[in-house]
């Protein structure tokens, strides 16, 4: 019998997993490699320069990067593989940005070598997973029976979201679920856009953030929790007063922060109620989310708002319309789920995440897994 895209792609995982950890020392392992399931750190992920857990790369030699940089091929499509590589490459854009100066504890705060792998269980075996995360990159990638079970959450995030290059077009790596997103509700009429757009303030950030199962009411973190345990003084400090300088310049009201909280029932306007030129329009910004997982995986996630399916699809929107005006929105359904937001550094950091609502880290399979229960 052949093998399914979900084992090949397992398989060629594992063998990228086994060539990096064959290269490790005894010290380098024991941050790297950690036994499968341990649930508890597993399904801790961020977004924030903060320790993502594992070993980073700049604890590896030059050999040892490449085959960290082969795993993470091995989980994203070419494109999405380019995304990443140049999100890395924006830590040394945004350290001039911020004048070469952020530290954050460190002795350098914007770093693209502080990026961490960890592999959870043998790569040999039909059970493992494993995690690369840094500053605006998450990929979480489950295998259970030797097959490739859960894909997310996978997070992308560009700061700035848009840069100037010789050109004469702007580096933006994240541009294609901005612009379509915006254009989409901008061809909304007055009725669809009351229901879409349920806050003319966006949320600071994320609104389930780093969470590894949201539950309903779940809102906007303050930026210290989406850090690994609390940061030294006075950096501690310093994220309370960037949060409550956040909160005063966007003066959300208790409403606007009910309307965007988390539900399991999606909010915003059905699909169902699109025209045929607004449903193209969302089913090609839905491909865009999905088109950063492998070729091979793309097709089988786009068959979670084929056809009938889309109707199912709610668009939640808040912010302003027009760009550089703080924004987010929430593409949602039963089978999936896509958060965005471009809030801070004058609407050009942006955050995006694929989840999946049903449960992230192959949790729905492992629940019913009997030789792993979860």
């Amino acid at each position: 019998m052949a093998a399914t895209a979900r084992e090949t792609l397992a398989a060629t995982m594992g063998e990228a997993a086994s060539r990096l950890l064959d290269t490790l020392d005894d010290d380098q392992r024991a941050l790297a490699h950690w036994p499968f399931p341990a649930d508890d750190e597993r399904r801790r992920w961020f977004y924030t320069p903060t320790d993502h857990g594992g070993l980073p790369l700049g604890a590896m030699d030059p050999a040892q990067q490449r085959h960290a940089w082969q795993l993470i091929a091995t989980g994203l499509s070419t494109a999405g593989y380019v995304t990443a590589a140049t999100i890395v490459g924006l830590e040394n854009v945004l350290d001039q940005l911020e004048g070469f100066t952020a530290s954050w504890g460190r002795a350098r705060g914007r770093d693209p070598l502080l990026y961490f792998v960890r592999i959870f269980g043998d790569p040999a075996s039909g059970h493992w997973s494993w995690r690369v995360g840094g500053h605006h990159i998450s990929i979480n990638m489950t295998i259970i029976d030797g097959a490739l079970a859960g894909t997310t959450p996978l997070f992308l995030g560009a700061d700035p979201a848009s840069a100037p290059l010789l050109g004469p077009h702007p580096l933006r790596p994240l541009a294609g679920v901005e612009d379509l997103a915006r254009d989409l509700v901008r061809s909304l009429d007055p009725g669809q856009l009351a229901v879409a757009r349920v806050s003319a303030t966006a949320p600071a950030d994320l609104v389930l953030a780093n969470r590894a199962a949201p539950a309903a009411g779940d809102t906007a973190l303050p930026l210290r929790d989406i850090w690994r345990g609390r940061l030294p003084e006075p950096f501690d400090e310093l994220a309370i007063r960037i949060q409550s300088g956040l909160d005063e310049t966007l003066a959300l009201t208790p409403d606007q922060v009910a309307a965007m909280a988390w539900s399991p029932t999606p909010k915003g306007l059905a699909a169902a109620r699109l025209t045929l030129d607004q449903r193209e329009m969302l089913d090609v910004l839905l491909q865009r989310y999905v088109e950063r997982l492998p070729d091979a995986l793309a097709a089988e996630e786009t068959a979670k708002f084929a056809g009938a399916l889309l109707d199912d699809v709610h668009v939640l929107w808040a912010g302003g319309l027009e760009p550089g005006v703080p924004h987010y929105y929430r593409l949602h359904s039963p089978l999936l789920l896509a958060e965005y937001d471009n809030t801070t550094r004058g609407a050009n950091h942006v955050h995006t995440v694929w989840r999946d609502p049903r449960g992230d880290f192959a949790d729905e399979l492992l629940l019913h897994h009997t030789n792993h229960p979860h």
